[in-house]
């Protein structure tokens, strides 16, 4: 129990620049004290304590605003910043040095939906070791999500994220990065900015590349009806030729 509070607040200095001290770090951070709350539920959930550990569940949620459901299995150096908003459900299966943000949603797909049927089933997300997912996102589902993986912040996970990728967007949409070190370099709320293009950006250059287009288009036809109007003009109304009988002669 110890040396798991010891890797969390290891973690919270290594990713959490405003981390002073680890006194500040057991006094004043929510996902710290989530998180070791979590310990204890897990503990009393895994010895059939059911009741025992959602009352302790219950109570992290009261003073941190962080639901964690105390049958979720946490890796080492989990890390929760900012914390608030937080939702991990009952199966969900986080492995070591993750990163989540606020607002961030492990959940399923349809729990309100023929609810007796999933019972006992694998209805939440699996996150792989050093993954981060930034505030707001949410995954959906049995999904896998692969080591050193990112989900974008506001991004909607419904299906499995490949190692080493940052996935943006709704739907979440892949984006591959590089290999080796910098995969798992931790990037503040989930998105490299120089990896990922601005969505917006992107479809204006769009835009102006058609407008560019219609515009070229639109004067080659004027340029072609320009000339079909003089070959008209021309067969309809042809030069006075002075060789012609009916012409009249001085």
């Amino acid at each position: 129990m110890f040396k798991a509070m010891r890797e969390e607040i290891k973690g919270v200095k290594e990713r959490d620049p405003a981390a002073r001290s680890w006194v500040e770090i057991v006094i004043c951070y929510p996902g710290f004290h989530a998180i070791v709350l979590h310990r204890a539920a897990h503990w009393a959930w895994r010895r059939n304590l059911k009741l025992f550990g959602r009352f302790v569940s219950q109570v992290g949620r009261f003073f941190t605003g962080i639901e964690i459901h105390p049958g979720a299995v946490i890796g080492k150096g989990f890390f929760i910043d900012h914390g608030m908003g937080v939702v991990i459900g009952e199966t969900a299966e986080i492995g070591d040095r993750v990163t989540l943000y606020h607002d961030v949603t492990l959940g399923g797909v349809a729990p309100s939906i023929d609810s007796d049927s999933q019972r006992e089933q694998k209805r939440h997300p699996t996150l792989e070791d050093d993954v981060i997912v930034g505030s707001g996102a949410q995954i959906l589902g049995p999904v896998i999500v692969g080591r050193c993986a990112r989900v974008g912040a506001n991004a909607v996970v419904t299906k499995d994220v490949p190692e080493a990728v940052t996935v943006v967007g709704i739907p979440g949409r892949a984006i591959p990065r590089g290999s080796g070190s910098r995969s798992a370099e931790f990037s503040p709320y989930g998105t490299p900015i120089g990896d990922v293009p601005d969505p917006i950006a992107r479809a204006l250059e769009g835009l102006m590349e058609q407008v560019t287009t219609l515009k070229a288009r639109v004067e080659e036809l004027e340029a072609d009806a320009a000339k079909g109007a003089e070959s008209i003009e021309a067969s309809e109304y042809p030069e006075a030729d002075s060789s012609h009988p009916d012409m009249p002669k001085n």
